[in-house]
């Protein structure tokens, strides 16, 4: 997967939009319900999405210190203002590489796995919260590769389930959501 920063981040814009639509169905008696992820709810997720958002807004300074996450219920408002503060992030002069735990990544591989994250989780509350729309074509289409470029087997039951089995016809969203273990 080679991408330029700027798509990179056009892909991350555009998985910000699809994401943000998912979070506007989401209300406080909502945050109980579960997840297509085994044992999480909800808030689990959103507290979740919010460190993630928080962790590669940090990586556009160039390092990425890797700590547990607060453990805390989020509020949707919170999200969309990080996720606003992300994208600002990557859309000012940025480094060529990030320090990610010890990890040297390229920042437009970063961007794009921002992307992929934003997105999947973004699917994730539309199931928790019964909308159910699926990702659109374009943003799938674009995010297969880097799907398959950082979701590993090494990753595999430690931060996504095991790729579940799709028809040889299958859509690109479903090719993607079953790469990172998500059945549709």
């Amino acid at each position: 997967m080679t991408a330029a920063l700027g798509e990179s981040v056009e892909l991350l814009e555009r998985a910000l939009a699809y994401t943000g639509a998912r979070l506007s169905e989401v209300d406080e008696t909502r945050l109980g319900w579960r997840t297509p992820c085994a044992h999480w709810r909800l808030d689990d997720l959103l507290a979740h999405m919010e460190d993630a958002l928080d962790a590669f807004t940090e990586a556009a300074g160039g390092a990425v210190p890797v700590h547990a996450a607060a453990g805390r219920p989020s509020q949707v408002d919170l999200i969309r203002t990080k996720a606003c503060e992300l994208l600002g992030a990557w859309s000012r002069p940025t480094p060529g590489d990030v320090l990610v735990g010890g990890l040297d990544l390229p920042s437009p591989l970063l961007v794009a796995t921002a992307a992929l994250e934003v997105t999947v989780h973004g699917w994730d509350v539309g199931q928790a919260v019964g909308s159910g729309v699926p990702i659109p074509d374009g943003l799938a289409s674009a995010l297969l590769p880097v799907a398959r470029t950082a979701v590993t087997a090494a990753d595999r039951g430690l931060r996504f389930a095991d790729p579940c089995p799709v028809p040889a016809d299958a859509p690109d969203g479903t090719r993607l959501l079953a790469h990172v273990g998500r059945r549709t």
